[in-house]
């Protein structure tokens, strides 16, 4: 009891550090950035009439050199970043981009075949499917600081499903769970500030590069390394061993030393701080915490790839609901975006965490690194438009722009294939062989 109000005091004392940070400044938009919609423009003096969208107030806002006339877009809540010159911010336009995507029955129907997918994979992996979830909506049209922010929106109560239900199974280990949500809250309030900086800066466009970049960066190094783990595990046919790196951190004894005995590990507790703080960073900045959070957790801390991948979802939870605080004080959640992915994740959700029941560690493993090698192919694609939209190289031919956006949606309609048929081959599998052998056994029993 005494340790489990250690816990709740270390959460909530967490929780108190995020919100002094956000009301200090960090909960609403960069100052330089303004929501509103363009109302006129003045093509002789290249102007436009800008309406605020809180307060209704009307700027006139000059455009820039490259912004092309005809593509401004009216009628439509666009997200305005204001270049700043000397620590002050000045009338001139940096940046204009749609905040709000359009809404025909194909992309709603997408949205939805997406949410499934993203749900499955959350119940199977541990993972909120993020790393599948935010690409999608990017390459659906979602500005990147919109689909991390809506990602993140749906999280929590997805989350809170997917741990209940493996919570049943018995493989959730709440206090290690809680345990990381505590620093994981704090790293969630560095990748926010991260995320506005580069929307400061850089704008949409930069916000796009960092997200693909950084997604490139994480899905290859540790999807390569789960998939190996998984190719050795599997080739040699015998279960997961806890790591050397793992087994060496448990024996430092740096007090304070927790046991958590679903995990079946006893470990000091700053060890845990560095994989919770790297989880709810990467979480709040590219709405992905899970391909972290779970890897760290079975290589770093030792715990098996069943127990890691439930009790990452407890860290989810926690991370979705305070994130989502904070970038619904900026205005950056597309809630239809949520509502649609969380309707389908809801549904997936519990197929994936029915499937962890008849499967091995090293299944999990493989549809983990397979998926995110995948989706890294995906987001590589598109770096070039985005440096392109920056000034960062020569800007692309449409037809090199064509064949760049080919790559990208075949090499994710690849990953929601592979993770569907993977988790749903594996789930059947198992279930008939579970089934067979309850049958055997009723056979012996009435032989």
């Amino acid at each position: 009891m005494k340790r489990t109000l250690i816990l709740l005091m270390a959460l909530v004392l967490g929780l108190c550090f995020s919100a002094t940070a956000v009301f200090a400044g960090g909960g609403g938009p960069p100052k330089n950035m303004i929501k509103g919609f363009i109302l006129k423009v003045n093509p002789e003096n290249r102007t436009i009439l800008f309406e605020k969208d809180a307060t209704k107030e009307k700027l006139t806002l000059v455009l820039p050199e490259d912004q092309d006339l005809e593509s401004i877009p009216f009628g439509k809540k666009v997200l305005v970043s204001l270049v700043t010159k000397d620590h002050e911010i000045t009338n001139k336009i940096k940046h204009i981009s749609v905040m709000f995507i359009d809404m025909p029955p194909s992309k709603i129907v997408a949205l939805l075949m997406v949410g499934l997918i993203g749900g499955l994979l959350s119940g199977f992996i541990g993972s909120g499917g993020a790393f599948v979830l935010t690409p999608s909506m990017m390459s659906l049209g979602a500005p990147g600081a919109v689909a991390v922010a809506s990602n993140m929106c749906h999280k929590f109560p997805k989350a809170m499903v997917g741990a209940y239900k493996r919570w049943k199974y018995g493989q959730v280990d709440i206090k290690l769970g809680l345990v990381m949500a505590s620093s994981a809250i704090i790293g969630v309030q560095i990748g926010i500030k991260i995320q506005k900086y580069i929307l400061d800066h850089w704008g949409n466009a930069g916000s796009n590069l960092y997200v693909s970049v950084m997604f490139v960066i994480v899905l290859v190094l540790v999807g390569g390394y789960v998939f190996y783990d998984a190719y050795k595990l599997a080739k040699g046919g015998k279960e997961a061993e806890t790591t050397k790196l793992a087994q060496a951190l448990q024996k430092i004894n740096l007090p304070p030393m927790i046991h958590f005995k679903q995990a079946n590990i006893r470990i000091s507790a700053w060890f845990t701080l560095p994989v919770g703080v790297a989880t709810g960073m990467l979480a709040a900045t590219i709405a992905v915490g899970g391909f972290i959070g779970v890897p760290g957790l079975i290589y770093v801390l030792g715990a098996s790839a069943i127990v890691a991948s439930a009790t990452e979802l407890v860290i989810a939870f926690v991370m979705g609901l305070w994130g989502s605080i904070q970038w619904g004080l900026s205005g950056l959640i597309d809630i239809r975006l949520t509502l649609l992915i969380l309707a389908a994740s809801l549904f997936g959700v519990q197929l994936g965490a029915l499937g962890t029941t008849y499967v091995k560690d090293y299944v999990i493993k493989v549809v983990m690194g397979a998926v995110m090698l995948i989706v890294s192919v995906s987001r590589g694609a598109k770096i070039p438009e985005y440096l392109a939209d920056l000034g960062l190289r020569a800007p692309l031919s449409p037809e090199a722009r064509a064949m760049y956006e080919a790559i990208s949606f075949w090499a994710l309609i690849a990953a929601l294939g592979t993770a569907g048929i993977v988790i749903t081959f594996f789930m059947v599998k198992g279930m008939l062989a579970a089934r067979a052998e309850e049958h055997k056994k009723e056979a012996v029993s009435h032989g």
